[in-house]
């Protein structure tokens, strides 16, 4: 008798913290969008009437454009470089045994480990030394770097959970190992290179330490355009920048879970 009401206490607590959680993680977003949507000149919540002119300011503000279209097109490119590069590591690493192959995960996982300030700064100088400092290609190689173990994770953690009977049954029927790949092991594997996907697309989108030791002139995302334009004024026109942000991290996110959560096959 005891033990049940200690039991439905702790159930009960345990559905309240979830609520906190969650209320505290979504609070800040839905106060962020909200204000945006002020008529006022300041950013105040709750917001002083209600005005699309904060958005009608940010499509036509050429430096946050510019950024946008700079932030979607290296996060595109850095994700498609993170998928194809993390993939071969994921399967040479999960599929062989060879000498240093632990070495090789840790290696592939260690920008996870190094703080951000530190792999800026020494990306940066890496990228003096070899000349291509402030240049897109240096910002695409950072941005590589820091999403590359995310793809590594989780493809590893996919093939882990792969059923290798799949492939077996394919090759005892003589398919060569070329096309049991491309048309038993890609397919399956698509539902964790999508989630891997959707991890690199946020963080390279979303990254601001990398950004800024590597990126100058022309070359500054989004993250950095705004951090750079809070530093001189704050008004709402930084909460319509960021609900932008916010609504295309959850459409990334929808769209991925949509593609491949209800038909995951692994």
């Amino acid at each position: 008798m005891f033990g049940d009401i200690i039991d439905r206490a702790l159930a009960k607590a345990g559905v309240l913290v979830r609520a906190l959680v969650y209320l505290t993680l979504i609070l800040p977003a839905v106060i962020v969008v909200a204000t945006s949507f002020t008529s006022g000149e300041a950013m105040r919540f709750p917001p002083t009437g209600f005005s699309l002119r904060w958005y009608y300011a940010f499509w036509q503000s050429s430096l946050f454009i510019d950024s946008l279209s700079l932030s979607l097109k290296l996060a595109a490119i850095a994700t498609a470089l993170s998928l194809a590069i993390g993939f071969a590591a994921a399967f040479a690493i999960e599929r062989h045994k060879f000498s240093g192959r632990e070495l090789i995960r840790g290696f592939m996982l260690s920008p996870l480990l190094i703080p951000a300030v530190v792999l800026g700064l020494g990306l940066m100088q890496l990228q003096v030394w070899m000349g291509i400092s402030q240049t897109f290609l240096g910002l695409l190689i950072g941005h590589v770097v820091v999403t590359l173990p995310y793809v590594v994770r989780t493809l590893s953690a996919s093939m882990v959970l792969f059923d290798r009977n799949l492939e077996q049954a394919a090759m005892s029927l003589r398919a060569t190992p070329a096309r049991v790949l491309w048309t038993i092991t890609i397919p399956l594997l698509v539902p964790g290179m999508i989630s891997a996907g959707v991890f690199a697309l946020v963080t390279s989108f979303g990254n601001v330490s990398l950004s800024v030791f590597l990126g100058a002139g022309g070359n500054v995302t989004l993250p950095v355009q705004v951090l750079a334009y809070v530093e001189q004024t704050v008004d709402p026109l930084v909460a319509a920048v960021s609900s932008v942000v916010i609504i295309f991290t959850l459409l990334a996110i929808l769209i991925a879970d949509r593609i491949s959560g209800p038909k995951s096959v692994i």
